[in-house]
């Protein structure tokens, strides 16, 4: 098992507690990171380990779940610390027994996010740039959410598709959804709310005594509808969770339209990172959305 002698060391320095490196043990850390729990008699531990390059990552990740944390709206991980050492990158996180989101965990979930996205600022973006999956997220800070969701979100993952080898009717047909992108918003305002940024089914999950959980986020303020539509682009999410959202924040009519604008983002960054496999369904939402603006 690879050696993490300074990492627990660290660990031991910011809490206090004896740990030995025979209480490690890998588990799954999905498809980017490297895990390990690490166990004492006293608290448990969640570590991530990647090359140590990639730090600026875990930084990114970490001070995303502090400024949730900091809102008390939604259970998040206790970032602990992170750095490098050990030749990696690291995130070390308290660990927190997950299980499915059964009895009434979504629709708590479902208040939950309503009330971080109560938080706001006056800009849309974020204090730093961050990741989506390992893909980079910019996050430059602008009074217009239009030109962000142009400039900082689509026209980035076009330019990464381009240099992918992915050119031809997503390009052409992209290109031209970004101009026409004012045409989503003539009746609609949005805010800029605190995001979660990566809100699949995969990223929440229910404690022990059946309260939900978020981690892995991608932060930034941005339209709360985002958060939203992201949870319905792969499932996981149930009709309680909705309802229980839309009782704190009614849902824009708009939004049955911009849902696949916005999910449009997470599509071509899996064509990004996966390949091909994703290309179809990209030129189809793009395709769409171009019909939605003619009819």
């Amino acid at each position: 098992m690879t050696q993490l002698t300074e990492i627990i060391q660290q660990i031991e320095h910011i809490t206090g507690l004896s740990c030995q490196p025979n209480q490690l043990s890998s588990i799954g850390g999905g498809c980017i990171n490297t895990a390990y729990k690490l166990k004492t008699p006293d608290r448990e531990f969640f570590i991530k380990v990647n090359r140590p390059n990639l730090v600026d990552m875990f930084v990114a990740e970490a001070q995303g779940l502090q400024e949730m944390a900091e809102l008390n709206a939604v259970r998040v991980p206790e970032v602990v610390c992170y750095g490098t050492a050990d030749g990696h990158s690291y995130l070390v996180l308290e660990y927190i027994a997950l299980g499915s989101m059964r009895g009434n965990a979504n629709a708590k979930l479902g208040e939950h996010l309503a009330l971080l996205h109560q938080h706001q600022q006056p800009y849309f973006g974020w204090h730093m740039d961050n990741t989506i999956g390992s893909t980079p997220q910019i996050n430059d800070q602008s009074h217009d959410w239009i030109e962000f969701w142009q400039q900082q979100r689509l026209g980035k993952q076009l330019e990464f598709a381009a240099r992918n080898g992915f050119n031809g009717s997503l390009q052409k047909n992209g290109q031209r959804l970004i101009e026409e992108l004012p045409a989503f918003f003539t009746d609609y305002q949005p805010q800029a709310s605190l995001l979660h940024g990566d809100l699949w089914g995969g990223n929440a999950a229910a404690d022990e005594q059946g309260n939900p959980v978020i981690f892995d986020p991608a932060c930034y303020y941005g339209d709360a509808e985002t958060d939203l539509a992201m949870t319905e682009l792969f499932g996981g999410f149930g009709a309680d969770f909705h309802a229980a959202y839309r009782h704190i924040r009614p849902v824009d009519a708009g939004y049955r339209t911009r849902k696949t604008l916005y999910n449009l983002y997470h599509i071509i960054n899996h064509l990004n990172l996966f390949g091909g496999g994703y290309l179809g369904q990209a030129d189809a939402m793009i395709s769409q959305l171009l019909a939605e603006l003619r009819s």
